[in-house]
């Protein structure tokens, strides 16, 4: 019945691994992680967004710089009036009258406080700190990207090494059945080995499964369309120890280029020029304005070319408007642009304050899995010997299958350690590297 159960078992695994099967022969473009990044640049949704401000704040400075220029606005009035008209003999016609009248005028703003070129040199600032917006949300993509990628070599890597344990269980499963059969072995042992097999395919669909949903999670990072088949390469070697910089120099070298920094910084100085517009309020404001106009109203006396000469005017002339009360308005607004210069240094300052914890965390990281996959080399080093030495006595009967399956079982988890240690190593130092600037290769 013990037997029964586990042919039970192995025929279920088998066929969750065959309906896998298909998922995995399609014929699909693989990519590295360079095509991953480039794609994620032109297609991201976040980025895109960023892009989109960009070009607002583009027009921002384009309209800013344009109210320094004259304006000219033109002015055209038609009119019929119909009533009765009465004559010196008293008689009454009724008829229309026509008038109408025309005129130009422009302005232009002289001084007022260095208003519009704090406008303007606000709006670039802002334009600028969008574009290291931009390189700041590529870089998260980017690290996001480097770990879905490298999850997926991790996977590919674990169902490589589960269809060898799961090949060898399966060999050593028909020599002890055979060995059965002539009644070499006991039940008892074909059966832990037959489990064994059994658990062995399940750890494959498992490892399969995690591929698929790391592949799924890459796919969501990029958006790719959903009905799109999708794949990575995997690289020919992987380099996972490395030694890092000191801490303070990859700080010190991330603050002075790493572009949240850099946005944050013209932020504070937006927010100083925003102060000194509202203090602008303060000030005088002086214009100068011009106007052309003319009109004309129906006169038999007159002709209409004639009215348009008589009634032509010119106007030209200097407005000062000079703010004595404003009912707190100014003053409000200049402690306004205090507490938003505040507020800027305090973003500023936890801007850099979570940066450096992000990069003591990755150091923290590269220095500890770099022992860690130093350790998990000599661990694997030793069991793999171990289970060597005990799947050769089983072969000839001189090893009994529990202490066997005790050091294939040490031996498997010896393996796993080392696979993620060295992709937790291959990590660490790129993401610890990629805050100094250097971009993440494989």
């Amino acid at each position: 019945m013990e037997q029964l159960k586990y042919k039970c078992l192995i025929l279920l695994a088998i066929f969750l691994a065959i309906c896998e099967k298909p998922l995995q022969a399609q014929d699909t473009a693989k990519w590295t992680l360079q095509q991953c990044l480039d794609y994620a640049a032109q297609h991201n949704i976040t980025l895109n967004t960023l892009r989109l401000t960009q070009r607002s704040g583009e027009q921002d400075v384009l309209l800013a710089k344009a109210a320094k220029l004259p304006n000219l606005n033109a002015s055209l009035s038609q009119n019929v009036q119909h009533g009765k008209v009465f004559s010196i003999s008293g008689s009454e016609t009724s008829q229309f009258t026509f008038s109408g009248s025309y005129g130009l005028n422009s302005a232009v703003t002289l001084f007022n406080g260095n208003y519009l070129n704090n406008d303007i040199r606000q709006k670039q600032l802002v334009l600028q700190a969008a574009a290291y917006n931009i390189e700041a949300g590529m870089n998260d993509i980017t690290m996001a990207v480097t770990t879905a990628y490298l999850n997926i070599l991790l996977a590919k890597e674990t169902i490589i090494y589960q269809q060898d344990l799961l090949t060898t269980a399966n060999a050593q499963v028909k020599q002890s059945q055979d060995r059965y059969n002539v009644g070499s072995i006991a039940l008892k042992d074909l059966a832990e080995l037959q489990a064994q097999a059994a658990n062995d395919q399940y750890l494959l669909v498992n490892a399969i499964n995690q591929h698929r949903q790391y592949l799924l999670n890459l796919k969501q990072i990029l958006q790719l369309p959903y009905d799109s088949t999708f794949d990575i390469q995997s690289p020919d070697t992987l380099m996972a120890n490395a030694l890092p910089v000191p801490l303070r120099q990859a700080q010190e070298t991330a603050m002075a280029q790493r572009p949240e920094v850099k946005s944050s910084e013209l932020n504070v100085q937006a927010a100083q020029l925003d102060l000194a517009k509202a203090r602008a309020g303060y000030l005088p404001t002086l214009s100068a304005g011009a106007n052309l106009a003319s009109n004309y109203a129906r006169d038999p006396d007159n002709t209409y070319l004639k009215q348009l000469d008589n009634n032509f005017y010119q106007q030209i002339g200097l407005t000062l408007s000079v703010p004595i009360f404003t009912r707190r308005v100014v003053k409000t607004n200049v402690e306004k642009s205090k507490i938003e210069i505040a507020q800027a240094n305090l973003d500023l300052q936890n801007t850099k304050t979570v940066l450096a914890q992000n990069i003591e965390q990755a150091y923290i990281n590269v220095t500890g899995s770099q022992s860690q996959y130093d350790a998990a080399v000599e661990q694997l080093r030793y069991s793999q010997e171990s289970y060597r030495i005990a799947a050769a006595a089983l072969e000839v009967g001189q090893y009994n299958t529990v202490d066997y399956l005790l050091q294939k079982n040490l031996y498997v988890q010896a393996l796993q350690n080392y696979i993620q240690a060295k992709y937790n190593a291959a990590l660490s130092i790129r993401i610890y590297d990629f805050y100094r600037g250097i971009p993440i290769k494989l």
